[in-house]
């Protein structure tokens, strides 16, 4: 199956303040984030046309530049308008979202004290990021041999481009061994997260998922734990070890773009799609469904 390159595709990304042609949304090969990773982003999803958690996501967006240095040059309304404009543009139903802000190209250097920020969104249509027959079957996670830095090494809280490159390399190991992702520990040896999601485990009929001190406290993982408080579940959020896979009978990850998705097997150890995996998953997905229900309506009232 041949790739369409996300260069070279029809329609409109918003870029600085307006929408422009998809292909002419370019960035200069001397821009300061791309040599120097000084660049943040979001990542959303759209259920039946709405999309999901907007504030939540712009006011990240921002605290995420806040911790690199920068300032992004609009205010969060500004970015929620700007992200529904760029869904509108598209036509899109169930798609996703990727904001992204970075310095410009001023200054070519460390240092960049002067540098523009720039702010683009894009929208496309992306049903989902595991196919239907791996979440209901569970994915396959290898232990990754890169870890989360430290706190002190690194700006572990912002969503900035720069420390994702270990993900990368993570997943296309992982990926091409046969798995579906990877798993990550932190510099301490700690469990942290999946390359683009967090991990949640069932032990004894307790949730347990890592404490988040030095990787993302996700969107979708704080709105999963609610769901599940709210079903009547303890959970428990902790340091864990990687020799607690043990004890294990469910795993889960969560995230924007993966959702709920049940994890079968991390490095041969097997789990089972079980009771409180099924309910999570069963629960996020009306949340979404019922927004998806309130868009139609929305439409269908307008009309």
């Amino acid at each position: 199956m041949s790739l369409i390159p996300f260069d070279d595709r029809d329609g409109e990304i918003w870029l600085d303040g307006s929408l422009v042609p998809w292909r002419e949304a370019k960035v200069h090969v001397l821009s300061h984030g791309l040599h120097y990773a000084s660049s943040v982003f979001e990542g959303l999803r759209v259920y039946g046309g709405e999309i999901f958690h907007l504030r939540d996501h712009s006011d990240r967006l921002i605290h995420s530049a806040d911790i690199l240095g920068f300032q992004v040059p609009y205010a969060a309304g500004q970015i929620d308008q700007a992200c529904r404009d760029a869904v509108a543009a598209m036509g899109i139903s169930d798609g996703y979202v990727r904001p992204v802000s970075w310095r410009g190209t001023e200054m070519m250097g460390v240092s960049a004290q002067k540098n523009a920020i720039h702010l683009a969104i894009a929208a496309w249509e992306w049903p989902a990021y595991f196919s239907p027959e791996a979440r209901l079957q569970g994915i396959r996670l290898q232990l990754s041999k890169w870890r989360r830095p430290s706190p002190e090494t690194a700006p572990v809280h912002s969503k900035a481009a720069g420390l994702y490159m270990i993900c990368t390399l993570s997943k296309h190991t992982a990926e091409q061994a046969g798995y579906n992702d990877a798993l990550m520990l932190d510099w301490r040896g700690r469990i942290a997260e999946a390359t683009g999601a967090n991990i949640f485990f069932v032990i004894d009929g307790t949730i347990h998922t890592p404490t988040p001190d030095c990787f993302l406290d996700g969107i979708t993982r704080r709105t999963v734990i609610t769901l599940a408080r709210e079903r009547g579940y303890e959970v428990v959020e902790r340091a864990m070890m990687p020799e607690e896979l043990e004890k294990a009978s469910e795993v889960f990850i969560t995230g924007t773009a993966a959702e709920v998705t049940p994890v079968a097997e991390i490095d041969g150890r097997s789990f089972a799609v079980g009771k409180i995996s099924k309910d999570l998953v069963e629960a996020y997905d009306n949340l979404v469904n019922r927004r998806d229900k309130r868009a139609a309506a929305a439409r269908a009232s307008a009309a």
